[in-house]
């Protein structure tokens, strides 16, 4: 039984339900499985099966002209129930509730509850449902599912763990990061420890430097209020890419369980250098806002005209950060990440820049700044790219960089399920490989923090960027004596190489 807290917000329409149906659809589900939306909204089960499903405009087009059976089983197990005013509330009539669905639809006493709730209410709902015994295990197991963000700084994120272990345990517990159920962030594991080409370069000897970046073309639309009191560290650097780090970061795990694989990424963690001295944070960090633009003829808003925003933020809407890892891999190896909004194009991808061969025969014949890279595209047109040297046709030897790609849309079986599938999933039989565990989220915010501390207790400069445009000029000046970031394009090969004409 998934029993979903907050069952009457935005995400369980937009994302969990769609989820749990394609997971249906796929024959991923178990025979015996129910859903029990939970929330403060006066719903009934019909209400609540029309307003997330049979209604729904995010599963409009995959219900049109499907079986009607199908539909109707599918509905039919969806239920709700109704809290009340408060969350903090006797939970007795929820007990009920969850008892008899057990016994109508023989769940074993086996629940997922899924806390799509603001984090101040994480701890009092635990604390109900232990007081109704509904985290005990001697019959079925209990799961907890919490949502992102998962504290605002680290002393809240301690709090947050210690409140949550009051009343589950460790085990119990699954922080989710939807960025780590994309397949292409997953498959940053395989490309480095399956493939003999790429697993012996990977350290400081072939390496020169590497480079994250996430950019969504969307301002903060109707987030203004939240996303004014976050920014774009706290909103994505602390949490989906400090993960995408420690996958790169990371040493070979003994093996493939969720425990050996969760332990190397705590330890790549605790080994990023965490920055306290002034000089060294004013030099490696670089945050800025968009201001208003024209996107193709359409006027744009800048950050601090949009709905919710203080009109004197100093909010961040663009971070961009560089640090290095302590460890025998890594050493001197510099790491570039940035997150924004309002850039040209919403893209995630890491980049592996490689180092040049030490003798260069052929350094007179435009292979200069021309490294070898291996790109990760993350999103959209997810796939991997190797951009490598390739003398070009004709008399010498001009070197031109060509393109080695893979798609994940040309695969024959290339259904690749959406995040909340993949993680709904691994949470149903018990593979927290791409959950978070406590240590891991407390040793993303001991990095995080310090930034913070400077932003907000220095003269930092906060500055502008036009939206539509890569950030701040000054940005580049991180990337010293590299020139400049990748910016890439919405398609992963993104260069036409080259060709000849006559």
């Amino acid at each position: 039984m998934l029993v979903i807290f907050g069952a009457s917000g935005d995400l369980t329409a937009r994302k969990l339900i769609p989820a749990i149906y394609d997971l249906c659809k796929g024959g991923h589900l178990p025979e015996k499985f129910v859903v029990l939306g939970v929330g403060r909204s006066n719903l009934s089960d019909d209400d609540f099966r029309k307003k997330v499903f049979l209604e729904s405009k995010y599963l409009k087009n995959k219900i049109d002209g499907e079986d009607d059976n199908f539909i109707a089983a599918f509905a039919d197990k969806l239920f709700y129930e109704d809290l009340g005013k408060d969350y903090d509330t006797d939970y007795g009539g929820l007990q009920s509730r969850i008892s008899d669905l057990d016994s109508k639809y023989n769940t074993d006493a086996n629940h997922i509850f899924y806390l799509s709730t603001p984090p101040s209410l994480y701890e009092p709902i635990a604390e109900n449902l232990a007081e109704q015994a509904l985290n005990d295990e001697s019959k079925g197991w209990k799961r907890l599912i919490v949502e992102k963000p998962f504290g605002y700084s680290l002393k809240s994120a301690k709090g947050l763990n210690v409140g949550l272990h009051r009343y589950f345990m460790e085990s119990q517990i699954y922080r989710i990061d939807h960025y780590l159920g994309k397949e292409t962030v997953q498959n940053l594991l395989v490309t480095r420890f399956a493939n003999s080409i790429f697993e012996p370069l990977w350290n400081r000897n072939y390496i020169h430097h590497v480079e994250i970046t996430n950019a969504e073309s969307g301002g903060v639309e109707k987030r203004g209020g939240y996303y004014d009191k976050s920014g774009a560290l706290r909103d994505m650097f602390q949490n989906h890419l400090l993960q995408i780090v420690s996958l790169v970061v990371m040493e070979p795990p003994i093996g493939s369980n969720a425990d050996e694989i969760r332990n190397e990424k705590v330890k790549a963690l605790k080994s990023l250098r965490i920055m306290t001295d002034e000089k060294v944070l004013h030099d490696s960090t670089v945050r800025a806002q968009y201001v208003a633009s024209v996107i193709e003829g359409e006027n744009v808003k800048g950050y601090r005209e949009e709905e919710g925003v203080d009109p004197d933020s100093t909010t961040e809407t663009y971070a961009a950060v560089k640090f290095f890892v302590d460890n025998w891999r890594w050493a001197d190896v510099p790491f570039y990440v940035r997150t924004a909004k309002r850039m040209p194009t919403k893209v995630t991808e890491v980049v592996i820049h490689f180092k040049s061969t030490h003798h260069q025969i052929f350094k007179d014949s435009g292979m200069n700044n021309k490294d070898n890279k291996l790109i990760i595209r993350i999103q959209p047109d997810e796939g991997v790219l190797i951009k490598f040297g390739v003398k070009v046709p004709g008399q010498g030897f001009k070197v031109e960089r060509a393109n080695l790609d893979f798609y994940y849309s040309s695969l024959v079986e290339n259904h690749v399920m959406q995040a909340y599938e993949r993680l709904l999933l691994d949470a149903m039989q018990g593979d927290a490989t791409l959950y978070a565990r406590a240590d891991e989220v407390e040793a993303a915010w001991e990095f995080v923090d310090p930034i913070l501390d400077y932003w907000r207790n220095s003269d930092a400069k906060v500055y502008g960027y036009s939206a539509g445009v890569w950030g701040p000029e000054n940005a580049d000046e991180l990337i010293e004596g590299l020139g400049m970031w990748r910016n890439p394009s919405a398609n992963l090969a993104d260069d036409p190489g080259f060709c000849v004409i006559c």
